[in-house]
This record gives structure tokens, C-alpha cells and sequence, in this order.
């Protein structure tokens, strides 16, 4: 590892030991970095020192954003860090707020600062902020002032937070005031490539968070792969979608891909199927990132508006089924790549090119990476039989401080927990998840997390939660009740639950489906029997 830029070194400290890590791969030359990197430097600053800093790099309802203007802005959030909020390379920053440039702005801002960033969505509670901050010891947070309630609410239990400053504000020391006494210019930390700059946390299965540390390296890695090999990104695409920046999955196809190629990305707070069709004709955007629930519904839409700017769709964040695919398709004549990523890898993993689709595969290692199917025994599968999928790159699994790397990481591919197989031409055929992770409409939901919100509620004795199927979301959390006496399972009762879901943790977990049953289905020393639960 090369000298760190981190005074506080909290971060690289709590790295996973040596003999933990995956193999990390960088057989392709754009992916052998010089050993100091600063990830904003080459998604910004490089294009307006190029000469193009007139070139639009943020679209909006209320107007565009140039790199110069996007770099300034930039600039001088990170001066109100370093400066006004005390910030030295290596704190750890946590930021709230939807898909706006003023969220841009300050992620940006914190890569040039040196601090490690945690975005976090928009929708997470104040019990679900808690556990963030305290497991990764944040120290400063810039948060849009609509979304402040939860974060204020968690301040009590979270003894590093001690400060913060909120956009979107007309307060005297709110960041849109206090940005305006800063210098536009700002001379970037000089990061190394191996430096943490962002820490992604990812439910898991137990609802336990896990932070996922990434390098500055990482952030321009899966910039300079998926967008380039199966993507095949220029300069004058318009991207738009759905995924917020706080998934990594947003944080690329919404920030970091656009930028890397010198092109705009449209970022809107909050995207209906229609308002999506609306912004893609209003922006001419080329480039769209969502989920497959988001396409389906578009495929029932699309006779009513004008698409035709758009040349490709990237699903990910679920799989895509085929009849989803083709639905989309023989709506809109547009191509979707689908893709295989996650929050351990940073983004986009197997896909394919629109030219090399294989219908029901996901796709393939895209260049870069290697992936293979496992058996039980770490021993590689003959095409056709399901196992574990494995995969290693120049990216990879760095739990922050958490056992659980053992599981992720073994013999030095990262285990995904996806069940696959794979033929023999090297295409990737998606089965099942391989733990108890409920994947719905894109969103991660842990099945204990919400049984723990329905045992909170006074009428519920027992509980379980698994995903069932459904033609829309593809899959939706549905919860088995045991109801205490006196209590009646009817609409009422049902309708009640779910409000308590969505009220103590974020609103899109909450149970769309309830069945009330006697007893829950346990092993004879209590443990519960998901599968059961699921064959219901």
C-alpha cells in the first residue's frame, strides 16, 4: 500500500487483515493506476483542465450544471469541510440526501477533501442512521434539509457526530450560505489510489449493517470497465434513472459514468414511471439506469410518450426476467444490458454488449474480471449445475471491522451469494439467492430486520418473513403473524402492521403481504424454518 493521506487513520486501520482480502486482479492496462490518486481530480477537475469545462455535467428541472461550475461548487463545499467543520483526510463523512446536485456537489467535495464518504438513502430512520454512524465512527455530515428529522433524531445515541451542516437551508450556517465565502478554487488532497474514499453499507442478511470500504482506485475502476466494455459510453450521452447515489449502483450510473466520460448525467429527486418517460423526453437522454420493476411498468406506458432519444437500458439491483426483457423490448424496441453487481464489488460485474446477449443469461465476466460456479467444496461446477457464483477483479470485498468477511471472501473469490450456473460458452444463468436476503423492486431487505419492527408492535407474539413472488416487484416481503389474544387478524390489524413497519424503519421493507397462522414453523431447538415458510 502506498504512504496514506489519512491523518485519521480510522479507516485503513479497520481494513480487513491480509489474509482476508480477495485476490485483486489488474490484468487490463486501464486499470493499473499511479499509485497517488484523487478520484474527483479525474471525474471533474481532468475535463476542466482539458478545456471542457463548458460542457454540461449535471441536468436538472431548475437548470444545467457545467464541469466548471460543478468543480467550483465542489471546491468551495470542500473548504466549508476543511475550514468551517474541522475535517481532516480520513474522517468519515456521512451524507443525506436524494439524487440532486447539491448531492453531487458534496460527494465530490469530500473525495477533494480527503474524507471517506457514507451516503446513506434517503428513506433509512433514525435506529438505522445509529448503527451506521457508530460502526463507522463518523465525525461530520452534510445533510438536505428536508431529510434532517431522522438524522437529528439519531444524534442522541451517535457520540462521534458532532457536526453538521444542511443544504437546501436559509440558516446562517447552512451550507448554500456558508459555500458563498469560500475561494472556487481548491487544491485537492493528494489521496493515495489505495486510500479508503467511500464506505457502502449493505444490510446483509441479518440486517447487522456492513460497510463495504472502497479505494479512490475502485471509484475510477468500475468507471473504466462495464461503462467502457459493454456500456461503450461517449461524451454526448445524457444519462437518466432511478437508483439513488447512496447505492452504489447510483453512485456509477447516476454520478461517476457520466463524469468519467465527459458526459451528463439528469438527476431528478423522485421518478415515477411516467415522470421518468417525461424527463427522458424533456432531457433527450440516451443512457437509462433502473430496475426491472421500473421497466415493466414502463413497457405498459410507453405508447403515450416519446422514448426515442433513449439507445440502451441497464438494469441491475435484481435479476432481470426474461419476461421482463421482452415485454420492455417489444414495447420499446430499446435494448436493455443487464447486470450483475453488488455492494461488496462497487458496481457491474458479468453483463454483455447489446450485440452478445444470450436470452435468460445475465451475461458474462465483462473484461477484467474473472467469475466462476462453485460447489460447496470451492471446486469449480461443469457447465449446467448450480453452485455459488465466485468472482475477482481489480475490485473487491473490504468489510469494515466485520467477521462476516470470512463468508464473503474465501480462497480469494469473492462469494456473491447468488446460485447460478453456467454453460459452456461462459454465460452466467441466475437461480436463486443463496441466503436470506429479500431482493424487491432493487431494494436489500434482511427478513430479521423486519420481524424485529413486527415484534416491536404489542399484538404480535411471533413472527417470520421471507420473499414471496410476485409478478411486479419480482419478489416482496411477505410476513407470517402469530397475532397475542385478544388481538383480531383482519384488514384493520393488517393495515395497522404495516404502518408500524414503516414508521420504524425505512418505508419500503414494510411487509405488502400479512397472513395470520396459528404457529410458526420451528426446528425442535426453536430455531425458525424460513423454507417452510416460503413453500406456503
Amino acid at each position: 500500500m502506498a504512504a496514506s493521506a489519512h491523518v485519521d487513520t480510522f479507516a485503513r486501520d479497520n481494513l480487513p487483515p491480509k489474509e482476508q482480502l480477495p485476490e485483486f486482479l489488474f490484468e487490463l492496462p486501464e486499470v493499473r493506476y499511479p499509485a497517488r490518486l484523487n478520484c474527483a481530480t479525474e471525474l471533474v477537475d481532468r475535463h476542466v483542465a482539458a478545456g471542457q469545462g463548458a460542457r454540461i455535467a449535471l441536468r436538472a428541472l431548475d437548470g444545467a450544471c457545467s464541469y466548471l461550475q460543478l468543480a467550483t461548487q465542489a471546491n468551495r463545499i470542500a473548504h466549508v469541510l476543511v475550514s468551517d467543520m474541522g475535517l481532516v483526510p480520513g474522517n468519515r463523512v456521512l451524507l443525506r440526501g436524494p439524487n440532486n446536485p447539491m448531492m453531487a456537489a458534496c460527494w465530490l467535495a469530500v473525495m477533494k477533501a480527503g474524507g471517506v464518504c457514507v451516503a446513506t438513502m434517503p428513506l433509512l430512520r433514525a435506529r438505522e442512521l445509529t448503527e451506521i454512524v457508530n460502526k463507522a465512527q463518523v465525525t461530520h455530515a452534510l445533510c438536505d434539509k428536508r431529510l434532517d428529522a431522522e438524522l437529528k433524531a439519531a444524534l442522541p445515541a451517535c457520540p462521534s457526530l458532532k457536526t453538521i451542516r444542511t443544504w437546501y437551508d436559509d440558516a446562517p450556517e447552512a451550507l448554500d450560505r456558508l459555500v458563498l465565502e469560500q475561494p472556487e478554487t481548491f487544491d485537492n488532497v493528494d489521496t493515495a489510489a489505495d486510500d479508503v474514499a467511500l464506505i457502502a453499507f449493505t444490510s446483509g442478511t441479518t440486517g447487522k449493517p456492513k460497510g463495504t470500504m472502497h479505494f479512490h482506485r475502485d471509484v475510477v475502476a468500475m468507471c473504466d470497465l462495464f461503462p467502457r466494455s459493454c456500456l461503450k459510453v461517449r461524451p454526448d450521452d445524457v444519462f437518466c434513472g432511478t437508483p439513488p447515489i447512496a447505492f452504489t449502483f447510483g453512485l456509477g450510473g447516476m454520478l461517476a459514468f457520466p463524469l468519467r466520460a465527459g458526459a451528463s448525467t439528469v438527476l431528478i429527486e423522485r421518478l415515477t414511471p411516467e415522470t421518468l418517460f417525461e424527463a427522458i423526453a424533456q432531457f433527450r437522454a440516451t443512457v437509462l439506469f433502473t430496475s426491472p420493476v421500473m421497466l415493466r411498468a414502463m413497457a405498459a406506458l410507453a405508447p403515450n410518450y416519446d422514448f426515442s432519444s433513449l439507445r440502451v437500458c441497464v438494469s441491475a439491483g435484481e435479476a432481470l426476467p426474461d419476461a421482463t426483457r421482452q415485454l420492455f423490448s417489444e414495447a420499446t424496441g430499446v435494448p436493455i444490458l443487464d447486470g450483475l453487481g453488488s455492494t461488496e464489488m462497487i458496481h457491474i460485474f458479468i453483463s454483455h454488449t447489446v450485440e452478445r446477449l444470450r436470452r435468460g443469461a445475465t451475461g458474462y465476466a465483462i473484461p477484467g474480471y474473472r467469475a466462476t460456479v462453485l460447489d460447496e467444496a470451492g471446486e469449480p461446477c461443469a457447465p449446467g449445475v448450480v453452485g455459488r457464483l465466485a468472482v475477482k477483479g481489480p475490485t473487491g470485498c473490504r468489510y469494515l471491522a466485520d467477521a462476516r468477511q470470512k463468508n464473503y471472501v474465501q480462497n480469494g473469490w469473492n462469494i456473491t451469494g447468488d446460485a447460478y450456473h453456467r454453460d459452456a460458452d461462459g454465460y452466467f444463468f441466475y437461480e436463486a439467492r443463496t441466503d436470506d436476503m429479500i431482493i424487491s423492486a432493487g431494494y436489500n431487505i434482511a427478513g430479521p430486520e423486519v420481524e424485529g419492527a413486527l415484534l416491536s408492535h404489542p399484538a404480535v407474539a411471533e413472527c417470520g418473513v421471507v420473499g414471496a413472488p410476485d409478478p411486479e416487484r419480482g419478489t416482496i416481503v411477505k410476513a407470517f403473524i402469530v397475532l397475542k389474544p385478544d388481538f383480531t387478524g383482519d384488514a384493520g390489524m393488517i393495515e395497522a402492521l404495516q404502518a408500524h413497519v414503516k414508521s420504524t424503519i425505512a418505508p419500503y421493507k414494510y411487509p405488502r403481504r400479512i397472513e395470520f397462522v396459528e404457529a410458526l414453523p420451528r426446528t425442535e431447538t426453536g430455531k425458525l424454518q424460513r423454507f417452510r415458510l416460503r413453500s406456503s
